[in-house]
């Protein structure tokens, strides 16, 4: 029997989300006119993200949570969505991981991160997974602080759980958190990649990575650049897919083609209520073309109609639509691809 379904496992936590009137100088004060929680982390904005989709596809959720009130609101997300929870484990020793989220007019978001719980998550977790799934999701490295940490024999321990989802027959994929200047990109990511068959990563991502400038001096994409941080990853041992992408548009290329640039569809500025999760709701969009074996552009395309969606509400999950709804936006608003 074909393998179905996909696992996201990583940083789950809640995001307090406040919607300000301006970014305040340092010592003054700014007003926050409206709040609202809402789900946050990798795993989590993934699978809530194609639960809402209505794939059909089975959906599992591995991580660790406090036994706090964000932690009963995580568990209770994850039913009310019918996304196994049965690998998200609890804890007294940690509060569930939390982000205080300030989103200015222009839909520009400041993360004030507390880790909690997601510091402890560790191989353990990932014991006696259901095997029959088809896609394993981690995200993110560099904010998982256990499976940060060396390894003798993979380099770090997420390479190890890499490794060992891989030789269970599991199809693996990665992202990443976007920090900047921090130095232990390519020795905590570098391991990963030969157990991967799937990288998203975000422009910002793949300019630490790469050391590459991925913006024009103009601000805009610097889309040969873009093309040779895809290149580095897919040299560095990504097995299937490398995808990067940025607010105009993402790179996608394989070991086996030429890379092609598909832009995304543009939204005014004023259209953007919260840019929360549109990364992770990219990524959502991505890993179900790839479940299905759709062809590169086509699953680029979902990507970015999921993060277009995203985009239109204040938190990660609110603007998700079915896959029908997607499906239709891209019919009838074709996009072209470009080829360097």
């Amino acid at each position: 029997m074909a393998r179905r379904g996909i696992i996201a496992a990583g940083n789950m936590l809640v995001d307090h989300v406040h919607q300000i009137v301006q970014w305040p100088e340092r010592g003054w004060l700014a007003e926050i006119v409206h709040s609202e929680r809402s789900t946050g982390g990798a795993p989590l904005n993934v699978l809530l993200t194609l639960a809402k989709m209505r794939t059909g596809l089975p959906l599992q959720a591995v991580g660790l949570v406090g036994e706090d009130n964000d932690g009963d609101y995580i568990m209770a997300m994850l039913e009310q969505y019918h996304v196994n929870r049965q690998h998200v484990q609890r804890t007294t020793f940690a509060p569930t991981s939390m982000s205080q989220v300030m989103t200015d007019p222009s839909g520009q978001r400041t993360f004030f991160h507390s880790p909690g719980a997601n510091r402890l998550l560790d191989l353990p977790a990932f014991d006696r997974l259901d095997n029959s799934m088809k896609i394993f999701h981690l995200g993110y490295l560099l904010l998982l602080d256990s499976l940060d940490m060396p390894d003798d024999e993979f380099g770090t321990r997420s390479a190890r759980l890499l490794a060992q989802m891989h030789s269970l027959g599991f199809e693996t994929s990665l992202d990443l958190v976007s920090r900047k200047g921090d130095p232990r990109y390519r020795p905590l990511v570098n391991p990963a990649l030969k157990h991967l068959d799937y990288l998203v990563i975000n422009e910002l991502e793949a300019g630490e990575f790469s050391e590459l400038a991925i913006r024009h001096e103009n601000g805009e994409p610097h889309i040969e650049h873009i093309a040779q941080a895809a290149a580095q990853l897919l040299a560095a041992g990504v097995k299937q897919r490398v995808v990067i992408h940025c607010p105009e548009g993402a790179w996608g290329q394989t070991p086996q083609a030429p890379g092609v640039w598909i832009p995304s569809w543009h939204l005014a500025q004023e259209e953007i209520v919260g840019s929360v999760g549109a990364g992770d709701a990219f990524c959502a969009g991505f890993l179900y073309g790839c479940h299905e074996a759709w062809p590169l552009l086509e699953s680029i395309q979902l990507a970015h109609v999921c993060a277009r969606a995203s985009l239109l509400a204040a938190n990660a999950i609110d603007g998700a639509k079915t896959l029908d709804e997607h499906r239709a936006f891209i019919r009838d608003n074709a996009q072209a691809a470009i080829s360097l």
